[in-house]
């Protein structure tokens, strides 16, 4: 359906090892370049012992980042070597979230060197396998195109907000300060609708960013 995408369902992480060296492949959903970059880091800060931590992702780039394909979405693609041979490591882990046809996600391949050269071939099946033993562990599942909005309101209106968004299903988390912080995650197709249950739901005295 062109109204729908294919990503991972969570975090994962697998493991194995080729001839001495250990792999480790991590994927992650990631809906922005800023989300998978976070990614990217925690990964590196996680296993900074590592030989290599070589990075690919497939995520929305810039104001496109909520249209599906079929509306034209710009697709951010990226990868890195990081110090194995030139295109050992970083296109055969891209090219595997390119075949399965997966966007919207982050994944990282962490290798412990174990002694023993596995020669171009030999890195690019084992990054390859990395990554596709952590899609399969994450799962792979078709997602709509979301949203974030930041909705902000007096204390005074913050219960009717509240209901109106829980009403919605929408995911959110609530940051009671000054002013009531609300940041929510719903399907494109439904954010018009529920702009405007909360402006009459409030007179017009919420503030949403979107």
């Amino acid at each position: 359906m062109s109204d729908t995408y294919r990503t991972v369902a969570g975090r994962a992480t697998t493991a194995f090892e080729v001839r001495g060296s250990e792999f480790l492949g991590h994927v992650a959903p990631a809906d922005t370049v800023a989300e998978a970059e976070a990614f990217v880091e925690t990964v590196g800060t996680e296993y900074d012992d590592a030989t290599h931590n070589v990075p690919a992702y497939r995520v929305p780039a810039g104001a496109a980042s909520e249209r599906t394909p079929g509306d034209g979405v710009m697709l951010r693609e990226y990868s890195d070597d990081d110090g194995e041979p030139g295109g050992s490591a970083g296109k055969p882990a891209l090219n595997v979230l390119e075949k399965r046809e997966v966007r919207n996600v982050v994944a990282v391949v962490t290798r412990y060197y174990g002694g023993t050269n596995l020669g171009v071939g030999g890195l690019a099946r084992a990054y390859s396998r990395a990554v596709t033993d952590a899609l399969d562990e994450a799962g792979v599942i078709e997602e709509r195109p979301h949203r974030r909005l930041v909705v902000r309101t007096g204390y005074d209106d913050s219960g009717t907000v509240r209901g109106v968004i829980e009403s919605s299903g929408a995911g959110f988390d609530a940051d009671y300060d000054e002013r009531v912080r609300f940041e929510l995650r719903l399907p494109t197709a439904e954010v018009e609708s529920l702009v405007e249950r909360l402006n009459d739901a409030t007179s017009g005295r919420v503030e949403i960013d979107r």
